[in-house]
């Protein structure tokens, strides 16, 4: 588990952890980086009171780096990827185990389930479930069981992870897929499968989820660069209408019509996020214009400026 600035939700998401009824030893281990928050005593303070807790440093702060230095400071053949903003559902360690053995998958990984509190939180999490939002991926969706190009967090044989030579630390955002990929470029599978959740808590604030979904763009771009044959339509929707929209609103500067661009992606944001929201609290619809565009602008601008790193992959 990398975790930097988590105070409020370490607590919760390493106890989903250890509430688990696998019938095996299990530890979790925790990649803390420097941050401004109390994280690092929280979690050595559950730490000193379950031997099962192992801190470990994590000094860039990078997710890719937490991952590789607590993946090489745990001991088993096993290795169940956690967030500290999440939270496993019951069971879900013991039915990953047994997905692996059944399926003899390299990964296995469930569905993220995205739960908000507030208003604008429980929109953001509406949206990330939708394909209007975020697009059909089946971990964000759902979906049958089966083959996947990547999923959430995952669940890993060690020896995969020692094949591929983990996590490309290159990749300050997007690391998953883009280890997902050489995973299955080597023979593995990655497996889907719908009876695995995790609850995950998106952003509060606006100026948040432009942040995250902006850097994710940006790294979404650097996995095309070094893996060009995974470009697909998906990924360019973003980023054609991203382009679009900032086009016809300084086109419509010099010619009106091309106001129609962005009228129109705002018509179609207020009835898609009214539409995927339509059994929510008023609050939350009310704010779902806002969230959609926020998302599909913000990544697709992302995607369109890149990262500027090198094109490279371990």
């Amino acid at each position: 588990m990398p975790v930097r600035h988590e105070e409020h939700h370490l607590r919760e998401a390493v106890g989903s952890v250890l509430a688990q009824d696998y019938p095996g030893e299990m530890e979790v281990v925790v990649a803390v980086g420097p941050g401004r928050d109390r994280t690092r005593e929280v979690a050595d303070a559950m730490a000193a009171e379950d031997p099962r807790i192992l801190v470990v440093d994590n000094p860039s702060g990078r997710t890719p780096d937490g991952l590789n230095a607590a993946i090489a400071a745990s001991h088993h053949g096993v290795v169940v990827r956690m967030d500290g903003h999440g939270a496993l559902s019951e069971g879900y360690v013991r039915r990953a185990v047994e997905v692996l053995e059944e399926t003899g998958a390299a990964n296995v990984g469930g569905v993220m389930l995205a739960e908000g509190v507030g208003d604008l939180q429980q929109a953001v999490a509406v949206a990330m479930r939708s394909p209007f939002g975020i697009g059909a991926a089946r971990f964000h969706v759902g979906g049958g069981a089966g083959p996947a190009d990547t999923v959430y967090l995952g669940v890993f044989r060690r020896e995969w992870l020692d094949r591929v030579g983990g996590y490309d630390t290159t990749f300050t955002r997007a690391q998953d897929w883009e280890l997902n990929h050489r995973i299955r470029e080597s023979g593995g599978t990655v497996w889907f499968t719908p009876d695995l959740t995790v609850t995950y808590r998106p952003r509060a604030s606006l100026g948040d989820l432009a942040r995250q979904f902006y850097t994710t763009g940006q790294w979404r771009r650097q996995v095309v660069r070094a893996h060009p044959g995974t470009l697909n339509l998906r990924y360019l929707a973003p980023p054609v209408a991203t382009a679009l929209v900032a086009g016809g609103a300084v086109g419509g500067l010099l010619w009106r019509p091309l106001w129609a661009l962005p009228l129109g992606y705002a018509v179609a944001a207020t009835l898609g996020g009214a539409w995927i929201a339509r059994d929510q609290r008023p609050g939350v619809v009310a704010r779902m214009p806002a969230v959609v565009a926020t998302m599909h602008l913000t990544w697709g601008a992302g995607f369109l400026r890149g990262t500027g790193a090198p094109r490279r992959s371990r």
